[in-house]
C-alpha cells in the first residue's frame, strides 16, 4: 500500500506544482503538506480529481508545537470511498495566522474548525459561525494549548446553597481516587462481593 501512496503523492505534487510543499508516507498513510494560502486549491483538487476523489472529510484538528516558529499544525483527514485511500493534509501556521475555511467544500468542517478555534485558538477565515463550541462563552484562553495552566482559570457551576451560578478557580480534586495496584485478574482471585451479588442470594 505504501507504494500506491507514494505514487499518489508524486501525482498530487506534480499536478499541483508549488501549492504542495511536500508529500510523504507516514504510518501507512499519505501526508500532504501545504501553506495556508494554497489549502483551498489543494483540497479542491483532492476532492474533485478522478485519481483522488477524497470526497469525505473524516476529521479536522489542530496540534500544538510551542517550540516551533509555526506553532500549530492544522490537520485534515480525508477518505476516498471510490479508491479506498486515506490522506492527511497538514497546514503549519503561526499563532496569529488565519487558515482559510473549507466549509464550502465540506459543510461538516464547520464544527471541526470551531473546535480547533475553541481549544487551540486557530482562526479560520471564512467560517460562517466561528464561535466557541465546547467551553463556556466567557472562558479565557484555549485549553489544549501546551502553555495553558493545568489548573485552568475559572470554572462555572451552579451553587445550590447560594441558588445561583458562581465562578471559582478550577481545582483538580483527587480524594475519590483509590489505587490497589492489582491487575483485574489478580484482584478477582480473592473472594469479594461485587455490586449485584446480593441479588443472587
Amino acid at each position: 500500500m505504501s507504494t500506491v501512496y507514494r505514487e499518489l503523492g508524486d501525482f498530487i505534487a506534480a499536478a499541483l506544482g508549488g501549492a504542495v510543499e511536500s508529500t510523504e508516507v507516514q504510518l501507512g498513510e499519505l501526508m500532504v503538506t501545504c501553506a495556508p494560502g494554497d489549502l483551498v486549491k489543494v483540497m479542491k483538487f483532492l476532492r474533485n480529481d478522478s485519481n483522488c476523489r477524497f470526497e469525505m472529510l473524516i476529521d479536522a484538528c489542530a496540534v500544538d508545537y510551542p517550540e516551533r516558529a509555526k506553532r500549530f499544525d492544522v490537520v485534515y483527514n480525508l477518505l476516498s470511498l471510490k479508491h479506498n485511500y486515506r490522506v492527511r493534509v497538514k497546514v503549519p501556521v503561526n499563532e496569529d495566522e488565519a487558515v482559510p475555511s473549507v466549509v464550502d467544500l465540506w459543510p461538516a468542517a464547520g464544527w471541526f474548525e470551531r473546535e480547533a478555534y475553541d481549544l487551540y485558538g486557530v482562526f479560520f477565515e471564512g467560517n460562517p459561525d466561528l464561535r466557541r463550541i465546547l467551553t463556556d462563552y466567557g472562558f479565557e484562553g484555549h485549553p489544549f494549548r501546551k502553555d495553558f495552566p493545568l489548573t485552568g482559570y475559572v470554572e462555572v457551576r451552579y451553587d445550590e446553597t447560594q441558588k445561583r451560578v458562581i465562578y471559582e478557580p478550577v481545582k483538580l480534586t483527587q480524594e475519590f481516587r483509590k489505587f490497589d495496584f492489582e491487575s483485574p485478574w489478580e484482584g478477582m482471585l480473592q473472594p469479594r462481593r461485587l455490586p449485584g451479588d446480593e441479588k443472587a442470594s
